[in-house]
């Protein structure tokens, strides 16, 4: 056997064994995760390229000029990665780092194609936000879904009954409005208080805008809900009464089977449709679809998004 004096083998562990680290004879040294800004500090060191092979023709560029786009752009598409879909759902940086490498591509395509700049940022991201909604692209799996797929379920979802459009909306406003404010836009005694787009009342706020949210809530990732939650924002958005009838359990179900709701998690039991059951809106149901539905229903969506 040789040994070796002095010696030091270091591991490196990602994910360790639950137990691995409590035994007392195992030193170890714990390093925190990065912080949001590190994060994108770390991947901007490493710039992807906007153009892959040659510069379009009818661009004046060389390669001094992609180089001081590419810094330019590529720290900013990070930022937008993570306030959308990185920060609560990539584990590491190296998770962080993947996410963004497959988005990449598909964000500058309308560069490729001359609809946008290399410094029009802000409309590249407005006209690029579904890829930040899909949450598809967070796990890696050998099976995808086809366009083809996905444009069945869309053509199924246009034919769903009246209480399953409402449904839907009543999730879309579950995921992407806070919980603290839906006495704000659906208690039926403060519809006065209600903020209205584009005029009409609204809430003090103090004329000071907010400084923490950088991305609208509709290109941000949706968050669970509760089926209780949702129960609730239903029958406050209803423009009439509820008929007792009507199933609701079995329309989130048909729902849930055309992947327009999802399970998200709950307190352990084995129904789905327990109320302590978490949910969530599907990929599909896009900010663009649910405006569809709320035209089809003259519903004013605008009045119960929070801004």
């Amino acid at each position: 056997m040789l040994q070796i004096p002095n010696l030091t083998t270091f591991f490196i562990v990602q994910h360790a064994p639950p137990r691995f680290l409590h035994h007392p004879g195992v030193p170890h040294i714990h390093f925190s995760s990065y912080t949001r800004n590190q994060s994108i500090r770390i991947l901007s060191s490493e710039p992807l390229n906007i153009f892959e092979d040659n510069f379009p023709d009818d661009m004046d560029y060389d390669d001094e000029t992609h180089t001081e786009d590419k810094d330019w752009l590529w720290p900013r598409f990070c930022a937008a990665v993570w306030d959308s879909l990185a920060q609560s759902c990539a584990r590491d940086l190296a998770g962080f780092r993947d996410v963004c490498n497959k988005l990449w591509r598909p964000f500058v395509a309308p560069i490729h194609k001359g609809d946008f700049g290399t410094r029009d940022f802000s409309r590249l991201l407005v006209a690029q936000r579904k890829l930040f909604q899909d949450e598809a692209v967070l796990s890696d799996s050998i099976i995808s879904i086809s366009t083809e797929q996905t444009s069945t379920i869309k053509s199924k979802s246009n034919d769903l009954p009246y209480y399953a459009k409402y449904i839907i909306l009543a999730a879309y406003l579950a995921s992407s409005n806070p919980a603290r404010l839906d006495q704000i836009y659906f208690m039926k005694s403060s519809e006065r208080k209600r903020r209205k787009k584009g005029g009409g009342t609204a809430r003090s706020g103090g004329g000071k805008p907010s400084q923490n949210r950088k991305l609208p809530r509709h290109l941000l990732a949706p968050t669970p809900f509760p089926l209780d939650r949702l129960l609730s924002i239903l029958y406050a958005i209803l423009p009439h009464d509820f008929r007792s009838t009507i199933d609701i359990y079995a329309q989130i179900a048909t729902l849930a089977s055309l992947r327009l709701l999802i399970r998200a998690g709950g307190i352990g039991g084995s129904d789905a449709l327990e109320a302590g059951g978490k949910w969530k809106v599907g990929p599909a149901v896009s900010w663009e679809y649910v405006q569809g539905l709320a035209r089809k229903l003259d519903f004013s969506l605008l009045d119960y998004v929070a801004e």
